[in-house]
């Protein structure tokens, strides 16, 4: 039974940073592990995705050069740090992994089976 649970949200102001953590229990060998986030009036989105079996990562265009993804050494853990932050990066944001893959992510929801319960991301002015 897979299980994941983030941490790390919190308020801050534009231009600084902050590192999301989502810990998993029920560990899958090679999977996309992914974060996706959801603001007030609007659809779920995905922000980014890795490859467990070979770290390959994929960012949507909004985030590109000032968020990261990334796992710890022994895959238990995936990370997002994220930099230069704006307004418009207030969401909640959700940790979410699929089952089994042997290649390559996306950040579609429809591709992933289990998530995490979310933490609450401010940014403000």
């Amino acid at each position: 039974q897979v299980q994941l649970v983030e941490s790390g949200g919190g308020s801050v102001q534009a231009g600084g940073s902050l590192r999301l953590s989502c810990a998993r229990s029920g560990y899958r060998y090679r999977n996309c592990m992914g974060w996706f986030r959801q603001a007030p009036g609007k659809e779920r989105e995905g922000v980014a995705a890795i490859y467990t079996g070979l770290d390959s990562t994929v960012y949507v265009d909004s985030v590109k050069g000032r968020f990261t993804i990334s796992l710890d050494n022994n895959k238990n853990t995936v990370y997002l740090q994220m930099n230069s932050l704006k307004p418009e990066d207030t969401a909640m944001y959700y940790c979410a992994a699929t089952g089994t893959v042997w290649a390559g992510c996306t950040t579609r929801r429809s591709d992933y089976m289990y998530w995490g319960q979310g933490t609450q991301v401010t940014v403000s002015s």
